[in-house]
């Protein structure tokens, strides 16, 4: 793992130099004046709002905005290393990685995007004689490493008994894991909307990230800031907060219209959208400031911990080398300003 994530390094470096568009760089810290680099994934969320209705580019007329697709955390955490993105929407199991040794990736945790529920499962071809996880004995089981699905697979695992080395578990992006599942090369998968709406049509749910949540390992979906962009830019920030608070409150105000803004990203009717909305638990821009998430300066919220959690149980499977305390992953929760800066 840890040659392949030095040849992925590699890799986007050398794109982000040649200036393929996955990730422009600037000046030699990342923070070029007037310019904000954003990462964002293809699955339902107030991120896509913000992004579809133009409200930080309207929010800060002075910055070149800029939003760049990827496919997981994993590679995210990879352009964070090589300082080519600023802000970035991203699993929590790739925070706790991103956070954790060898990466050490020096950024901040600023949002809470949602909260997985039925949005991300695990699901099994109806064809492959499996009924319960314990049956994935032997089978072929893809997944986006170091994603949150990949942490709540493994949890599913361990929750069920199975050993790892039991099955074959293969690493694929949500786009590939679709293509393999289609040509019945894999057996079942875990992943996310909207590929997994699609591998439902002739698969069930053995488990949904809803359930673990609420057995003691939720997963969820953050917004990270570079802590070089964070300093040089905090207005930005507050920016950012506040257009994805506003996107956060459609969502609770106005499911029908939310629902429209990630229809016209994601290429799905506005009925898709709204129901692939309705799997996802999101909180109310208040709740980031409550002592279950993100917390005040004062009084920090519990999503530290939850952090180092995740960070413990990837150390327990040899998946990280080391767990940071819990005053370091406090140290990288950003709730300067909250929950005034979010609020309408």
């Amino acid at each position: 793992m840890r040659l392949r994530f030095l040849l992925s390094f590699v890799l986007v470096a050398a794109l982000a130099a040649c200036g393929d568009g996955t990730a422009s760089r600037g000046g030699g810290d990342g923070t070029a004046a007037n310019r904000i680099r954003l990462a964002y994934q293809a699955f339902p969320s107030g991120d896509l709002i913000v992004k579809n209705q133009r409200w930080l580019e309207e929010a800060l007329p002075g910055y070149q905005i800029q939003w760049t697709k990827f496919d997981s955390g994993a590679s995210i955490n990879t352009a964070f290393v090589a300082g080519s993105v600023d802000i970035a929407a991203i699993g929590s199991s790739p925070v706790a990685r991103g956070l954790s040794a060898p990466l050490n990736i020096p950024y901040q945790v600023a949002f809470v995007l949602d909260v997985a529920g039925d949005n991300e499962a695990l699901v099994v071809r109806n064809d492959s004689g499996v009924s319960a996880i314990e049956g994935l004995r032997g089978k072929k089981v893809a997944t986006s490493f170091a994603s949150t699905a990949h942490y709540s697979l493994l949890a599913a695992l361990e929750q069920a008994g199975v050993r790892e080395s039991e099955l074959t578990i293969v690493d694929l992006e949500p786009q590939d894991i679709l293509a393999s599942w289609t040509r019945g090369d894999i057996d079942a998968a875990y992943t996310w909307l909207p590929t997994l709406k699609e591998l439902k049509k002739n698969g069930k749910v053995l488990v949904a990230s809803r359930e673990l949540a609420t057995a003691g390992k939720p997963t969820l979906d953050l917004g990270v800031v570079s802590t070089a962009f964070l300093k040089a830019h905090p207005e930005a920030v507050d920016a950012w907060r506040k257009a994805e608070a506003r996107a956060l409150q459609l969502i609770a105000d106005d499911r029908a219209k939310a629902a429209a803004a990630v229809a016209a990203e994601l290429n799905l009717t506005k009925e898709d959208a709204e129901d692939q909305l309705g799997q996802g638990v999101f909180l109310k821009p208040a709740d980031l400031a409550s002592a279950e998430w993100l917390g005040t300066p004062q009084r920090p919220g519990a999503l530290a911990g939850n952090l180092v959690s995740a960070a413990q149980f990837l150390k327990d499977l040899q998946k990280i080398d080391a767990v940071p305390d819990l005053a370091t992953v406090r140290n990288a929760i950003y709730n300067k300003g909250l929950p005034d800066v979010v609020a309408p």
